[in-house]
Parts: C-alpha cells; structure tokens; sequence
C-alpha cells in the first residue's frame, strides 16, 4: 500500500491529485521551482521539496532531481501529474529504478505511444514528408512529436510559411518538453475533437469511459470539453471504443489514458494516445461517479477494475479559466489574482486569493466542471456560474468562455475546431455595464463619507453643500475608454441624475433604473474596482503626463523573454510589413514580433535572453513613405 506520495508536476493538477490523496488517507509530497515558492499546490501539500531555480527546463523537468526529492522526502510513490514527465518512459524508468511505485502505464507502453509519430505508425498510419509538400497537401498540421497541450502546433497554409512554423514548433516544443521532434498532417479545417477516456488495470481489463469533445480551441489548446461527445453515431462511438481498445492493448497498457481523434463527415481520424491523465478528466469523473486518480493509484497497487464499468448518468461540461486577453490574440497575463470564486460548480485551481501568476508558467487559473441531467442543463449551469464568478486580477477569457457556452453553434452542439476562427472577434467584442461607473464613484463616495465621519473630521454628509454646486465627478478607464461618472451630497444622501440611488455602501450599491432595483457588488484594489464583473481603473484628478512612443513602435504584448532575434537584424535594417522581428517567450508560447510596415529599423533596444515587462519597447520600424 501506498504511504507517501509525490507529485511530479505543479499547479491546478497537484492540487487535485493531493485532495484525493487526502481521502484516501496518503501523505504528500509538493515540488517548487523557485517561482513557484509558495503556490498553492504547496500549501495543500503535507511537506514540499524546493527545486532551484524557474524556468521548467531547469527544475519541473528535471527528472533526476525529482527522484533525488522523492527519496530525500521519504515518499515511496509518484504521481506525474500530466504534461512535463508524464509521457516521459526514461523518467518512468528512473522512478521505478529507485524502488518507487510509478502512478502510470509501463515504461515501454509509454515509449510506444509518447512520440506521436511512433503512435501513428503502431495505428498504421504514415506521417506526410515535410520536404516533399506540395500546393495540393494544403493546409497542414506542424505537431511537436512530445507532449501536448498546444504547444508546438502551427497551421501552415502556404508553402513559404512552412520553414518558419517548423522552426517556431521545435523551438517552442524543446522549451516546453525537452524534445523538439516535430511531424507534420493533414489539418482538417471542420473536424470535431473527440477522444475516449481508457482505464486498464493489471490483469488485462481496459475499460472505456465514454467520449468526450474538445472541439472549442484555441491556439490548438481546449478550452470548452464536455462527456459525453454530443450528437455522434452509436456505430461511430462503438468505432472509436475499439480503436481506443486496439490502441490500448497493443502497448499493454496500464492506468488512465486517453485516445484521441478528429471526426469530420462520420469517419475518426486517430491523432494520438496520451498516456496521462488529461486536464479536461473531471467531466468523465462526473458522469461516471468515478474519481480517476483514486483508480490510478488502486492500479498502482496492483488492484483489479471490476469486469464492467459504472453506468454513465447525465452530462458534464468543463471550462478552463485563463489568464490571457482573448481580444488580444490570447496574450498571457500576469500579476496578482486577488479573489477567485466561481459557486455553485466544481472548481480545480492552481491559485488561491492574493496569488501571483507569473510568466513562467502555463496561465491557466481553474477549471470550472458542471453536471446536470442533461446537455442543455450542464451547459447554462456552468455559464450562469462563471457569471456570476469573482475573478479580480489579470485579465483573463471568463466572459469568452459564458458568451461561447451560451453562442447557438454551441448550445445546438454544431461546434467544430474552428469555431474561434469565425466566431472570435464577435465574442470578444466590449460590452461593458453602463452604470458600473457611477455604482463605483458611488460606493467610494459613501466610504470617504464613513471614513471622515468615523475620524470625526467631517458631517456625515460628505461634501454636501447648503447652495447648489457642480456635482462631484470620478474618471475611470472602462473597456479601454475613459469615462466619468457624476453624483451629488444633498440631505438625503447621494443622488444621481437618470437613476435613484436606493444604497449607497463600500461594497454594495443599489440603483434603481427604469423602474427596476440593480445590485452592484463593489470590490476594490487600489486604483482597480471590481463592480459585479466589470473592471474599471480609477484614474488621478490631475494625471501625470505620460510619455509617447514614437510612431512604430513595437511594444512587448506581455511579460516574457526574448528568445530570438531575426538574424542579421541591426539598427538602419529595412524591413518590409510583416516581416519576423523578435519572438518573445511567454507561459511557455513563443509570441512572433512583425514588422507592422515597410520601413527602417531605426531602434532595436532588446537582446536575447532579455526579459522585458508588458508595454516595453522593443523596436521602431520608421515608414518610408512620404
């Protein structure tokens, strides 16, 4: 039996793996980069071991000194959690070396089915000949061999583009996984991404648990999944469960894994087997009734699985909740995450209240799981919670994610992968609430007025004046535009014009618009307020003057770090529009820099391996037009 275990892996999935350990009465073991010094998937660990230093490359994959942490804590299983080692046989290996119980399928089973290219060729199926490409092959797929997640994808649709998206994919690739074996397929444009969850145990029992859709992507990462799959065919689903079967015990394998496919036109496509526990796991689990890392680590100890699984009841969809800017090309975002609370749903989160998300890592916040009877149920369930959620800090994609659960493609599952291709400008357009600015002035000015009258230093009516006066008036930033918002002190209280103020509070404003009473929760951080869910930033009465970029300017979208800079580029280089610049790392994604029109570089102020702050500059490109 299982005393002590250690997790191999950081964030949202720790976590998740360490409540379970709890129940099962099992000690835990966190890892922390230096970044990572007390995150959360620390905290709720029963002891942790520091890793030195940040970047993944140099801690969270080094393979070598997790075993050394696991030994020196005194556990004697580990858990790798997904992504990082979990697909990696040779870290299996060393665990199992050292006398340590791997919570995973066998080395060689994972070996078989971590290369993607080595999993195709086990399923039967031929990758294309990247130098042998031609007009006719497009549009097609640059895959890293290693790992997941997005990482390590770009679609190429013209042929000049290739070299660059295969050098961009390995790049980005070794980063992430330590492997920068890319291949390249066929991209289906309209393809539903649909994969089955296996469990197998010891004995020769592989048991399917239903399908899943991960249809809703971007950057070729899941956002939206859902269990089971929508809308397939009884004889494709049965398909799909006898490839995922076929695929499972031609490796012998053992633990969770999950098969996964494109359907387009009724047919499967097999893409890959990803030997881990996936991130989307939860709607499974709660369709199933089952908790899947508590059957991993059951596995592990040599247990059996029953001949037949649970029965599937109800539906369940998960969203991920991520730290990035969809109306600015997904850029990640980082600094402190003061509240997060999404109610009424299952919530798996890698950060906690007053947390920093930094540039180190994936930016992925939580994921929000809910289960209802039925499809339709599941769905305004999830949406009406991530709503209604408190999400104060960085910008992040919640307002996506409601606005995609509620779009008519999605709610008449007739989603594919490219919904974000048509759909993603109109669902990120701003539509921020009107009265958010005056719900916010108001609530400041009802606490200045308790403040003052607490100390004694004023009435209780604040800045109420015996003659008519200008009304007081607060600018705040909203959606990118700045706005104001104007009030008055009288006897009463504070007043509006257009609007009756029926409570004025720090936290709480009630307005009664057109007849109807309106509740705006006020929460404040500095100069940002939160008031519901919009965000404003207070702006100073008499701001200072803030410098100006010169024209063609290019300014770091995010926090990263230069990781390349186009060869021969130098100060007095002409460039042309669109031409690669700069690529800046961030969250593990490399970021391309363009030239934004025909020009000359006239300023080039970053180097490689610099690190740079969102809105630094990075280079001048001077247009050469008259």
């Amino acid at each position: 039996m299982i005393s002590t275990l250690l997790v191999a892996n950081r964030g949202e999935i720790a976590c998740r793996i360490f409540r379970t350990c709890a129940d099962l009465g099992i000690r835990t073991v966190a890892l922390h980069s230096d970044a990572d010094e007390g995150a959360l998937h620390t905290c709720v660990a029963d002891t942790a071991v520091r890793l030195p230093g940040a970047a993944p490359a140099e801690t969270y994959l080094r393979g070598d000194l997790i075993v050394k942490a696991a030994l020196a804590a005194g556990a004697d299983a580990v858990h790798p959690g997904y992504g990082f080692l979990s697909e990696n046989a040779d870290f299996a290996r060393a665990v199992l070396d050292a006398g340590l119980v791997w919570i995973g399928p066998p080395p060689e089973a994972i070996e078989a089915m971590a290369s993607k290219t080595r999993a195709k060729e086990l399923m039967g199926i031929a990758p294309l000949d990247a130098a042998g490409l031609t007009k006719t092959d497009l549009p097609v797929l640059v895959k890293a061999a290693a790992g997941g997640g997005g990482r390590g994808m770009r679609v190429v649709r013209h042929l000049d583009e290739l070299p660059g998206a295969l050098e961009t994919a390995r790049a980005e690739a070794a980063s992430a996984f330590g492997d920068g074996e890319v291949f390249v397929e066929p991209y289906i444009e309209r393809g539903r991404h649909v994969e089955v969850q296996i469990l197998a145990d010891t004995h020769g029992t592989v048991w399917t648990l239903g399908t899943r859709d991960c249809s809703l992507q971007r950057r070729h990462q899941k956002v939206i999944e859902e269990a089971p799959a929508p809308g397939l065919p009884a004889a494709l689903t049965e398909k799909l469960y006898a490839m995922a079967v076929r695929a499972a015990r031609a490796v012998s394998y053992e633990g969770a894994g999950t098969v996964e496919f494109l359907v387009a036109d009724g047919r499967a496509h097999f893409l890959e087997m990803n030997t881990r526990l996936q991130v989307e796991h939860p709607v499974t689990e709660a369709v199933f009734g089952l908790d899947l890392v508590a059957e991993q680590i059951r596995i592990a100890e040599g247990h059996a699985l029953p001949l037949d699984p649970p029965t599937a009841r109800g539906h369940a969809v998960e969203a991920r909740l991520y730290a990035e800017d969809p109306a600015r090309g997904f850029a990640p975002q980082t600094g402190t995450l003061h509240r997060l609370a999404v109610p009424g749903v299952r919530l798996d989160a890698g950060y906690g209240d007053g947390d920093t998300v930094g540039v180190h890592y994936d930016p992925m916040l939580a994921k929000a799981v809910a289960h209802a009877p039925t499809r339709a149920e599941a769905v305004r369930a999830l949406a009406g919670a991530l709503e209604r959620a408190a999400v104060h800090g960085p910008v992040t994609n919640r307002d996506l994610l409601v606005r995609s659960l509620r779009h008519p493609e999605f709610t008449t599952a007739r989603m594919d992968t490219g919904f974000y291709d048509r759909h993603l400008t109109t669902l990120t357009e701003p539509a921020p609430d009107p009265y958010a600015p005056l719900a916010a002035a108001l609530a400041d000015a009802s606490d200045r007025t308790r403040s003052d009258s607490d100390s004694g230093t004023r009435s209780r009516f604040g800045g109420w004046r015996n003659v008519p006066s200008a009304p007081q008036v607060k600018r705040y930033e909203l959606a990118g535009e700045e706005t104001e918002a104007s009030y008055r002190h009288t006897r009463t209280g504070l007043t509006a014009d257009g609007v009756r103020v029926v409570r004025a509070e720090p936290t709480l404003v009630v307005l009664e618009v057109d007849g109807v009473e309106r509740k705006f929760a006020i929460a404040r951080y500095g100069d940002q307020v939160y008031v519901n869910t919009t965000p404003l930033t207070a702006l100073p009465r008499f701001p200072d003057p803030r410098p100006d970029h010169a024209p063609g300017s290019l300014l770091a979208p995010m926090p990263g770090t230069v990781v390349r800079v186009a060869e021969g580029l130098t100060e007095g280089t002409e460039v042309q529009a669109g031409q690669p610049l700069i690529w800046l790392e961030a969250m593990k994604m490399q970021h391309l820099i363009t030239a934004p029109t025909d020009g000359t570089l006239t300023t080039l102020p970053v180097a490689v391996g610099q690190q740079v702050e969102m809105g630094a500059l990075l280079a001048v490109v001077e247009n050469n037009r008259p």
